[in-house]
């Protein structure tokens, strides 16, 4: 479904002559297509399911976010905006992200779920987490209300 999106966003950005949406698709493809191409390693042949490529999308917006943050440091505001712009065209891809008060909620469910008693089992708290929201849930951010909920 994903795979569909992203084709015809692509070929909606070239027909309307959008350079930035068209740049940014296709890197996105061109990252998809490495995912694949890694996961035939796995015995995976038919291409990564719909949940990596959400979480592809988080990490391709969390390293633009990284690149605002250095390209400010470095008085290249034109290059942060680029940045932005990417990260905007990638967020229409993903799921409506859940608010901080469903991710509170999500990771307390989770927690009683799975018997976590302590820190040392934020691995499987966030491994179940990551499992069912992925591309809705910002992971940095629930790392630490694991992390706060679990007494560390």
């Amino acid at each position: 479904m994903l795979r569909q999106q992203l084709n015809d966003a692509l070929k909606a950005a070239m027909l309307g002559k959008q350079p930035r949406t068209v740049s940014t698709v296709r890197l996105i493809l061109a990252a998809l297509k490495d995912r694949d191409i890694a996961a035939r390693s796995r015995g995976v042949m038919d291409g990564i399911g719909d949940d990596e490529i959400l979480s592809m999308f988080q990490s391709m917006i969390k390293q633009r976010r990284e690149s605002i943050t250095l390209y400010e440091q470095g008085g290249r505001i034109d290059l942060a905006q680029q940045e932005a712009e990417e990260i905007v065209i990638i967020e229409r891809f993903l799921p409506v992200q859940m608010s901080e008060a469903e991710a509170g909620a999500a990771i307390a469910a989770v927690i009683a779920e799975v018997g976590a008693g302590g820190i040392k089992d934020m691995g499987r708290v966030m491994a179940a987490l990551k499992e069912r929201f992925a591309g809705r849930m910002d992971f940095g951010k629930a790392s630490g209300l694991v992390k706060k909920a679990l007494g560390g």
